[in-house]
C-alpha cells in the first residue's frame, strides 16, 4: 500500500468520527496554544522591562553610600568632594565620561495653596544626560546657573499636577521649597520610571549649589550618577570605579565596601536572566497541557483500534503487510495532531492582539515553526504504541472479534 492511500485510509476513518477527533485536536490545540501565549507573555514582559530600563540612562552608573557588614567592625565613608575629584580625572578613568554628584532632599513643596510631596534633587547639567531625562517643556539649567547657585528648578509631571494641575503650562511660575521660592524653567517627560531618589515624575530637580546653600548645607554627597563613554565600556567604567573607591575608601575586601555599585547594565543583565527563567518556567506550564493532549491521542487510538480489529484482521488476511497497518493508524495520530498543532498557533497568534500592563505579547517565528515540528513529533511518539499494538494483532485472532 502507497503512503498516499495509507493516507486517504487515515482521513477517511478520522471523518468518520468526527466529533472524537475534534475532541483530541482540541487537547493538542490547547497545549500548543498554552506554550506559545505563555511564552508570548514572558518575551513580551522581558521585552517591555529591558526598554523600561534602557529609558533610565543606556550609559548611566550609580554610586550609592552603604553601611559596611557589621562584622567588620568598619564604620563607613560617605561620598564626598575627594571622591568626585578622584572620579572626575580623565587620566585615570578612560571610560568615563562625566560624573554627576546629587544630593537629595524631601522639602515642604509648595505653590500657592497647593502642595506636592515631591523629592527635590541638587545635581549638575550631566545628571539630564547621565540618567536620560528628557525635557518636555523649556530647557533644563546651565553650568552658569550651578555656579551662581540660581534658584531655578526643573519638575517631573507629577509635581506639575500636584502644584499648577493636570496639563497646566508651569514655565515661568514659582514654586517653593520649605519656603524657598524657586522659579521653574522646565519640565520632565512623564516616565514613572523608579531609581535610586525615585520616580522621575515625582522629582524635582535644581542646581546643586542652589540646594546645598539654600536647604541641604555643604557636605557629603547622597549618590554619584556616573555616565560611561558608551554602553560598551559600561564595564570598564564600573572597574575603575571601584578601583579608584577602594582605594580611596581603604577597601581591600570587595565584600568590605561601603559603597554600592550599580549600573543599567547589570540591572538589565539580572532582570534579563530571571525573566528568561520565569518565561521558560511559562512554556513549561503550557507543556503540561501539551502533555495531556499527547496522552489523549494515545487513548482515542487506542479505543480507534479495538473498534476496528475486524477490519484490521480482513486487511491482514487479504495480504496487508503490518507496515501498511502501522503506516494507517501512525498517520491517523499524526493528522490528529498537526491540525491540532495548526489550530493551537492561530491561538497562539491571536496573544499579539492582547495589550497586558503597558506590553504586548511578543511570538518569535522560531516558535510557531517549533510548534508545528513538536505537533507532529508528539503524533508520532503518542501514536507509535497504538499503530505497533495495530500492526501486530494476529489475523485470525482479529477476525474472531464482533
Amino acid at each position: 500500500m502507497s503512503v498516499l492511500e495509507s493516507v486517504r485510509f487515515a482521513v477517511r476513518a478520522l471523518v468518520t468520527n468526527r466529533l472524537r477527533s475534534l475532541l483530541t485536536m482540541l487537547g493538542i490545540a490547547i497545549g500548543i496554544g498554552a506554550v506559545i501565549l505563555l511564552t508570548a507573555l514572558g518575551n513580551g514582559a522581558q521585552a517591555f522591562i529591558s526598554n523600561q530600563i534602557t529609558g533610565l540612562g543606556g550609559n548611566s552608573i550609580t554610586v550609592l553610600p552603604r553601611q559596611p557588614p557589621r562584622n567588620t567592625g568598619l564604620s563607613g565613608r560617605p561620598l564626598d568632594a575627594a571622591d568626585l575629584e578622584a572620579l572626575s580625572d580623565r587620566q585615570g578613568t578612560p571610560d568615563i565620561a562625566t560624573v554627576s554628584p546629587v544630593v537629595t532632599t524631601a522639602p515642604t513643596t509648595t505653590a500657592g495653596a497647593n502642595s506636592s510631596s515631591a523629592t527635590l534633587l541638587g545635581a549638575e547639567p550631566a545628571y539630564f544626560a547621565a540618567t536620560n531625562a528628557k525635557i518636555a517643556t523649556g530647557a533644563p539649567f546651565t553650568q552658569q546657573d550651578v555656579d551662581q547657585a540660581a534658584k531655578v528648578v526643573v519638575l517631573g509631571q507629577q509635581v506639575v499636577t500636584d502644584l499648577y494641575g493636570l496639563g497646566a503650562d508651569a514655565l515661568g511660575r514659582q514654586v517653593q521649597f520649605d519656603g524657598v521660592p524657586f522659579t521653574v524653567v522646565g519640565t520632565l517627560v512623564s516616565s514613572g520610571q523608579g531609581g535610586p531618589g525615585g520616580a522621575v515624575d515625582s522629582s524635582a530637580i535644581a542646581p546643586l549649589t542652589t540646594v546645598q546653600s539654600s536647604l541641604t548645607g555643604y557636605g557629603n554627597f547622597s549618590r554619584l550618577v556616573v555616565q560611561s563613554t558608551s554602553a560598551a565600556t559600561q564595564t570598564g567604567a564600573t572597574a575603575e570605579i571601584e578601583n579608584i573607591l577602594d582605594r580611596l575608601h581603604g577597601v581591600t575586601n570587595p565584600n568590605d565596601r561601603d559603597y554600592q555599585v550599580s549600573s543599567s547594565a547589570q540591572l538589565a543583565s539580572v532582570i534579563s536572566s530571571t525573566l528568561s527563567t520565569f518565561t521558560l518556567l511559562l512554556g513549561a506550564i503550557g507543556g503540561i497541557s501539551l502533555l495531556v493532549g499527547g496522552i489523549g491521542i494515545t487513548n482515542i487510538m487506542l479505543v480507534s483500534v479495538t473498534e476496528r480489529t475486524r477490519e484490521i484482521g480482513i486487511r491482514k488476511a487479504v495480504g496487508a503487510p503490518p507496515s501498511a497497518i502501522l503506516a494507517q493508524f501512525l498517520i491517523e495520530a499524526v493528522i490528529l495532531s498537526l491540525l491540532g498543532g495548526i489550530v493551537g498557533v492561530l491561538v497562539g497568534l491571536s496573544s499579539l492582539f492582547i495589550h497586558i500592563g503597558g506590553f504586548t505579547p511578543i511570538v518569535l517565528p522560531v516558535a510557531v515553526v517549533a510548534a508545528i515540528v513538536i505537533s507532529g513529533a508528539i503524533g508520532v511518539f503518542f501514536g507509535a504504541f497504538p499503530a505497533r499494538r495495530a500492526a501486530h494483532l494476529p489475523p485470525i485472532e482479529a477476525l474472531r472479534r464482533e
